[in-house]
């Protein structure tokens, strides 16, 4: 196992006292930072859980009988995140664009 050196500094008048920057800004005393509310699920989180459920179910991990009810859970999200996820680059749309209009 290989180990690295630290190079260890005094610490010097600079660095002696914190500057303005370095200090964390506080909000007014009216008003807080909206803080991420730690149950939400956002798409990607979906998304991910539809690779799981494909994962899963090509691994065997669910029985015959439960089959019908995850692949209804599949379809229904896999629809959801159709509709919710961003239209294609128009930059997709050119580059083909050019490649069709060539043949006669």
């Amino acid at each position: 196992m290989a180990t690295k050196k630290k190079s260890l500094k005094k610490p010097g008048k600079a660095t002696a006292q914190p500057t303005a920057a370095a200090q964390p800004q506080q909000a007014p005393a009216g008003q807080q930072a909206p803080q991420p509310d730690p149950t939400a699920l956002s798409i990607g989180d979906l998304k991910n859980l539809s690779v799981i459920i494909d994962v899963a179910s090509t691994r065997g991990a669910f029985k015959a009988a439960e089959m019908a009810n995850v692949g209804f859970l599949y379809n229904k999200l896999q629809a959801f995140l159709a509709k919710v996820a961003p239209e294609p680059a128009p930059e997709d749309a050119k580059a083909e664009a050019p490649a069709t209009g060539d043949k006669k």
